[in-house]
């Protein structure tokens, strides 16, 4: 069986690396961020009894 010369093992390493990269970046933005659904309460201010 023949060996691979070396640059084919570097071209072999780079498309596989780019592979992984291509399937990395789709991955990251195929995915649609979820909306976060926000209730706003009021904010009522809560009155203190200073007794000095």
């Amino acid at each position: 069986m023949p060996q691979m010369a070396p640059l084919l093992w570097l071209n072999l390493f780079g498309f596989f690396s780019l592979v992984f990269t291509l399937f990395l970046i789709s991955n990251y933005f195929i995915k649609s961020p979820s909306k976060m659904e926000t209730q706003f309460k009021a904010l009522s201010p809560t009155k203190l009894n200073w007794k000095w």
